[in-house]
């Protein structure tokens, strides 16, 4: 056997070592995702009710004192179980994915990017449940209360007009919700809110990796509320409480998460400070030639690993 074929058998080596522990890895998010789908299916019925009770409130709040919901095809249930199933057993088993994939993952970084990676990893399931909650509480009520109370307003108001104005009463008009259709209006609410709620957490680490300041956000703040305008008009329904609402609360999470970047780009040039890379009286008379301001430019950009390559830059 020839060195060259060694030198291949050696760098393989570890490639194989890292295939097989992702191999296994995935195995124990699947089997977690498993468990988690079967346990939210034992309690699927009980699961649905609590996603339907919005609905519920305002069919009550509309006279209905017996609200009901249907469904129209023979599997419809059972499958509407299967997709709370899911999303439950993703939301159960996500401890165990994420604690999977830190264990992958952490062995190839360094010190300070477990410690600028960790809190990040930890935030992002709290904002998306917080993104939940407020969706399944304030929100998803609110849109069922508008599409709902319009059609009991729409038919009083064509009724009026039809009969010139004498009439007091509308044409009753009976609301059969089907279960899997109320549901998706539910799901997609929650999953839309949980994600957005996701902006500070993502801006943040693009910021810590030299990605984005917070000038730059401010700079392209119009920019945002075009984009956040268009991401409200999207993902809710088409009534116009709903995407203010949106629009409010992930306008809100920008500004947050400029304040957030910004107290990473402080850090940073701290840090610059204390390790003698940044020279307030060099960069404002010019004696920093383009190699040095190079230099500088390369440590902002990989701030999380600035201790590790200090030595080499000096």
């Amino acid at each position: 056997m020839s060195a060259s074929d060694n030198n291949i058998d050696e760098s393989a080596a570890p490639l194989i070592e890292h295939l097989a522990e992702l191999r296994t890895r995935l195995i124990r998010s699947v089997l977690a995702f498993i468990v988690g789908m079967v346990i939210c299916f034992s309690f699927g019925s009980m699961i649905l009710d609590f996603l339907l009770v919005p609905i519920e409130k305002t069919m009550r709040n509309l006279g209905n004192p017996n609200p009901v919901m249907q469904y129209t095809a023979p599997q419809e249930y059972f499958f509407t179980l299967i997709r709370i199933s899911m999303v439950g057993g993703l939301a159960i088993s996500f401890p165990v994915i994420a604690t999977q994939l830190w264990r992958f993952v952490a062995p190839g970084l360094y010190k300070n990017e477990k410690n600028a990676f960790l809190p990040f990893l930890i935030a992002s399931p709290v904002l998306f449940l917080m993104g939940a909650a407020f969706a399944h509480y304030v929100v998803v009520p609110l849109a069922m209360q508008f599409f709902l109370g319009f059609s009991d307003a729409a038919s009083y108001l064509s009724a009026l007009i039809a009969d010139g104005g004498v009439s007091t009463s509308g044409i009753d008009i009976v609301f059969n919700g089907k279960v899997n259709e109320s549901l998706d209006i539910t799901l997609k609410m929650i999953v839309a809110f949980g994600l957005c709620f996701q902006l500070p957490v993502l801006l943040t680490l693009m910021g810590k990796a030299g990605l984005v300041d917070a000038q730059g956000l401010r700079n392209v703040r119009k920019y945002a509320l075009v984009g956040i305008l268009l991401l409200a008009a999207l993902v809710t329904p088409p009534d116009v409480v709903t995407q203010l609402i949106l629009f409010v609360v992930v306008y809100g999470l920008y500004e947050v998460s400029i304040f957030l970047v910004s107290r990473v780009d402080a850090k940073r040039e701290k840090q610059l400070r204390e390790d003698g890379f940044y020279d307030d009286e060099d960069l404002d008379d010019g004696d920093l030639d383009d190699e040095e301001r190079d230099d500088l430019a390369e440590i902002a950009r990989e701030d999380p690993i600035v201790e590790d390559t200090k030595d080499d830059l000096k």
